[in-house]
């Protein structure tokens, strides 16, 4: 019985079914239980606010009542689209097979509650944007940043489309949080059957050799025969490229670099890396 759960955020948006079949599919290779969970914020939850500005004390007073009106009709909206947004979500998780589904509506700050809720979670799945995602193509989800840096767990960002998943990149850059992602590769069921590529972006030092040489021991030793790439030039530029033209359908990647000040913003080739990709990138801290 599981004894583990995936955390699955959903808003609504044109990533919310990604993210569930992505929460489906690691769900089912970590034989895990899965949570739902849909936040209103505290300022979508709340009321809009004084509007009636400096009018007559009476027509004042009929104005705030209307817009009181108005907030409560809003709430009541949210709270119904909220719930059509949680079912609709287990709906295709139940149809993929997954039988354990908790779903539940909060109200206030996400990242607060997720904090709260990942003890015993073993991923957590967020899209790579939120609802104004056709209207910001180049520009991450709000609080994916937050997440990331808040989340002790793995997070696998969702794109925007399923894909089944084959083919795997590793991102390695002999950063400890890139060597957890390969130990992670290494221990965890969710991509035991894939191919695995190992890719460093830089120059081939004796030191880069030898920690491509040792990431590719740990792999083969939980049964990944890991091809190893060196490729020159910039991180940022090269992986992405290298991702489109050679089909690969998840990135695995540290969530943060060598930089202290570079982690405060996650870490530049990460947030390049889901800016830029079109496939899910899995982050482990």
């Amino acid at each position: 019985m599981s004894t583990t759960k995936i955390i699955s955020l959903i808003d609504g948006s044109i990533y919310s079914k990604s993210v569930c079949e992505y929460t489906a599919w690691a769900a089912g290779k970590l034989d895990s239980s899965v949570e739902l969970m849909h936040v209103l914020g505290r300022r979508e939850a709340s009321a809009s606010g004084d509007l009636s500005g400096a009018i007559a004390l009476g027509a004042r007073t009929a104005l705030l009542d209307k817009l009181a009106d108005l907030d409560a009709e809003r709430g009541k909206l949210l709270q119904e689209k909220g719930r059509a947004i949680i079912e609709d979500a287990r709906k295709i998780l139940t149809d993929a097979g997954i039988a354990k589904v908790e779903a539940r509506m909060w109200t206030g700050d996400l990242v607060e509650l997720l904090t709260g809720r990942e003890a015993n979670a073993n991923l957590v799945v967020v899209g790579k944007r939120g609802e104004a995602a056709d209207f910001a193509s180049l520009h991450l989800g709000s609080n994916l940043e937050r997440i990331v840096r808040a989340s002790h767990k793995p997070v696998l960002v969702a794109s925007r489309a399923y894909k089944p998943i084959n083919k795997v990149l590793i991102a390695w850059d002999s950063a400890s949080s890139s060597e957890k992602a390969v130990d992670y590769v290494a221990r965890s069921p969710l991509l035991a059957e894939c191919q695995v590529h190992l890719v460093f972006v830089g120059q081939e030092t004796a030191e880069i050799k030898a920690g491509l040489a040792k990431a590719s021991s740990t792999l083969a030793a939980a049964g990944h025969e890991a091809t190893k790439t060196v490729l020159p030039g910039q991180a940022e530029k090269v992986l992405g490229e290298f991702v489109a033209s050679e089909n690969f359908e998840m990135v695995v990647m540290g969530a943060y670099g060598h930089s202290r000040i570079r982690s405060l913003i996650i870490g530049s080739t990460t947030t390049a890396m889901i800016r830029t990709c079109k496939v899910p990138v899995l982050l482990i801290r």
